[in-house]
């Protein structure tokens, strides 16, 4: 546990490429990541699992929104991790709450038991849990390896506070993967104020222009507030800034 270490948040091809010769140790592979991320195409995965040797742990989440889900969409997230599974992910990204906001223990088991021997990371829906070190107790009980976390704040740098908590109780039980925020000018901060070496981050520093030359600007296809002609991908030079920073903190185990 805590052997230094940075992940990839990524939902494109282009932007895995960036984040593996930035020197990832692992992708969270996703889609969708401007509305916080969903679960990813299979044919991405393949593509990614053929070209890039790191271990891939796919995000399931079945929509944006709220992670308190229906039967249905319960059912969704089982099959998706069976068909991740086969296909020979490392890990799988998941997380449940009540409508209490408590961590969704009979529910994470469901999911859990279809991941059978893949590492299991609790996401960010521990960010938004009543009770950050009681969900923490709970995800070493289910048998999570990892548990990504802000510090239930707007950016891990926000929350170094609660991150710094939950990493001293967690004592070496489970990994707190620090992650929103993270860059390459608060990397060694965030491990000072927390202790934490695990990170995760999109490495993403500026938007590319698209390709087209035709612009129908007064349309929108998603988000009002998300311009279509703006890309948003892994910097490889940013990421690699991260990751150089992060392995150094190898000299301290």
């Amino acid at each position: 546990m805590s052997i230094p270490l940075i992940e990839g948040c990524v939902d494109s091809y282009a932007s895995c490429a960036a984040a593996f010769q930035g020197g990832a140790d692992r992708l969270e592979l996703c889609a969708n990541l401007a509305i916080g991320g969903t679960t990813p195409s299979p044919s991405l995965f393949r593509q990614v699992r053929r070209d890039f040797p790191v271990p891939i742990n796919v995000l399931i989440r079945p929509r944006f929104g709220d992670f308190l889900y229906s039967s249905p969409e319960l059912e969704e997230m089982e099959d998706d991790i069976c068909r991740f599974r086969d296909m020979g992910a490392n890990g799988v990204v998941i997380g449940v709450l009540t409508a209490q906001g408590n961590l969704d223990c009979q529910r994470m088991e469901r999911l859990i038991d279809c991941a059978g021997d893949l590492d299991v990371t609790l996401h960010r829906a521990f960010d938004m849990t009543r009770d950050p070190l009681a969900a923490l107790e709970d995800a070493i009980q289910l048998g999570c390896r990892t548990i990504l976390t802000s510090g239930q704040a707007r950016t891990a740098l926000e929350g170094a506070e609660i991150l710094r908590k939950v990493f001293l109780q967690a004592a070496d039980r489970i990994d707190i993967m620090a992650g929103c925020g993270v860059k390459q000018d608060n990397v060694l901060t965030l491990h000072r104020r927390t202790g934490i070496r695990v990170f995760h981050t999109t490495g993403r520093s500026r938007p590319t222009d698209s390709g087209m030359c035709y612009r129908k600007t007064s349309v929108s296809m998603g988000l009002p507030s998300l311009s279509e002609y703006e890309l948003w991908h892994t910097d490889e030079e940013e990421f690699r800034a991260c990751a150089q920073l992060v392995h150094s903190l190898r000299s301290e185990s």
